[in-house]
C-alpha cells in the first residue's frame, strides 16, 4: 500500500510476496509522504511495515490495522516531537488490534511486528518491534539500525546458545515484542550506528542526518532468514532501485522461500561523490604537487645562483670589504589535502537483554492452520 507519492522528497520502490509453501501472505506495508512541521512546509516520508503472527488468517488482520493506524497518527501530527508521535501512534494501533483480537474467536492472540522509518527532511527517525528490520546502506557499509525481539535475540545475549546453532532451534522466531498485547509494549527507540554503544547512545541517534545515496531498506524476516547482510548489500549496490526489491524476494524464494517476504526502500536523490568530482580533485591535487616541485626548484636555482655570485664577489672583494649575503629562502605553499568522505563505522551492537510481554503463541514462520 503506498500513498500520497507525489510529494515524495526520496525515491521509494518495494515489493511483497507469499513465499513458496503456502502460507497466506501476512505481510503488509505502507508508504506516505506528506507536509509536516510548523505550517506544513516540511517535507516528510513515512515506511510501515508489519508482519501478521496469528492463526485462521489474523496476522494479515492485526498487519493492516498496524499499518493503518500508525501511518494516520503519524500522518496527522505536526511532527515537532518524533519520538513521542511514534510512541503514541504505536500503543493506539496496539489497543486497536487487542480490541480487535477479542471480536472474533478465531482471532484471539493474533498480533504483529512493526518497524517505521520517518523521514523528516533529511532526518531519521525509527522505532521497531519484533524482528522486522531496518538497515542503513552508506558507501561501502550496510548497518542494521534496529534489535530484533525474538527469544533467539536473549538467547544470544544471555549466552544460552551460539550463533553456529541458533536459527535452528524452535523458539528461533518467538517473538517478544509485537503490536497486539494485552498490555502496551515498549517500542525501541534504539538506531545502532556507532561500534559499542549504549543503550542510551543509540537512542541519542535518533534524528541521523541522512546523506546524498544513503539507502534505508526495511524488511520481513522472510528475507533476513536466508539472505544475508552482505549479499543485501550486494544487490542493493549493483541492481536498479525499481529492481532490487523483487532481485531481493528472488534470492530468498530460490532458497526455499518459506515464509512471506516484503521488502520496502527510501533512498536520498543524489550521490555522495560524483566521478566528475573525483576527477576534478584528482586534477587539482595533482597540480598542486607539480606547482610544489617548480617552485622548489626556482628556489634551488635562485640560491645556488647567489652562491655563486657571491663567491665571483668575494674573490674580487679586498680583504677588508665586507659583503652581506642574502639568502633567498620561501615556504612553499603546501596543497590542499585530498577530501575525504566520512568514516562511517559499521555497527555490531549486543544490546542489553530487555524484558518485554508475554511470548507470542505463534512464530512469524508458522504455517497457517485450516
Amino acid at each position: 500500500m503506498m500513498t500520497n507519492l507525489n510529494q515524495a522528497h526520496l525515491d521509494i520502490a518495494a515489493a511483497s510476496h507469499p513465499g513458496l509453501v503456502g502460507k497466506n501472505n501476512e505481510d503488509r506495508y505502507g508508504v506516505s509522504a506528506f507536509m509536516t512541521g510548523a505550517g506544513g512546509k516540511v517535507p516528510a516520508l513515512l515506511a510501515v511495515l508489519c508482519d501478521g503472527i496469528g492463526g485462521h488468517r489474523a496476522g494479515e488482520i492485526a498487519a493492516q490495522l498496524g499499518v493503518t493506524t500508525v501511518t494516520e497518527v503519524i500522518t496527522a501530527s505536526d511532527g515537532l516531537q518524533p519520538l513521542e508521535t511514534l510512541e503514541n501512534a504505536i500503543q493506539r494501533a496496539n489497543h486497536a488490534i487487542f480490541e480487535a483480537s477479542l471480536s472474533v474467536q478465531g482471532h484471539r492472540g493474533m498480533g504483529t511486528t512493526c518497524v517505521c522509518a520517518w523521514v523528516i527532511a533529511d532526518r531519521l527517525y525509527t522505532s521497531n518491534l519484533g524482528d522486522s528490520r531496518i538497515y542503513l546502506l552508506r558507501g561501502e557499509h550496510i548497518l542494521q539500525l534496529t534489535t530484533d525481539h525474538t527469544w533467539l535475540q536473549e538467547a544470544y545475549d544471555a549466552g544460552i546458545i551460539s550463533d553456529a546453532h541458533g536459527e535452528e532451534h524452535p523458539n528461533a522466531h518467538v517473538i517478544r515484542r509485537y503490536l497486539g498485547s494485552a498490555r502496551d509494549p515498549q517500542p525501541d527507540f534504539r538506531l545502532w550506528f556507532f561500534d559499542g554503544e549504549s543503550d542510551a547512545q543509540a537512542i541519542e541517534n535518533q534524528g541521523l542526518p541522512l546523506e546524498a545515496g544513503d539507502t534505508l531498506l526495511l524488511c520481513s524476516d522472510g528475507l533476513t532468514d536466508l539472505v544475508s547482510d552482505h549479499e543485501i548489500q550486494r544487490l542493493v549496490k549493483s541492481t536498479p532501485l525499481e529492481r532490487t526489491p523483487a532481485a531481493l524476494i528472488d534470492l530468498a524464494n530460490a532458497r526455499g522461500g518459506h515464509d512471506n517476504t516484503t521488502v520496502v526502500l527510501l533512498r536520498v536523490p543524489g550521490e555522495r561523490d560524483q566521478p566528475v568530482n573525483r576527477a576534478r580533485k584528482g586534477l587539482i591535487l595533482r597540480g598542486c604537487v607539480v606547482g610544489l616541485v617548480l617552485i622548489s626548484l626556482l628556489a634551488l636555482a635562485v640560491y645556488f645562483g647567489l652562491r655563486w655570485q657571491t663567491a665571483r664577489f668575494d674573490l674580487q672583494a679586498s680583504p677588508t670589504s665586507v659583503v652581506t649575503r642574502v639568502l633567498f629562502t620561501q615556504e612553499p605553499g603546501t596543497p590542499p589535502a585530498a577530501e575525504t568522505a566520512p568514516a562511517v563505522i559499521e555497527a555490531s551492537p549486543s544490546p542489553v537483554r530487555e524484558q518485554g510481554p508475554t511470548l507470542t503463541p505463534w512464530p512469524t514462520h508458522t504455517l497457517q492452520s485450516e
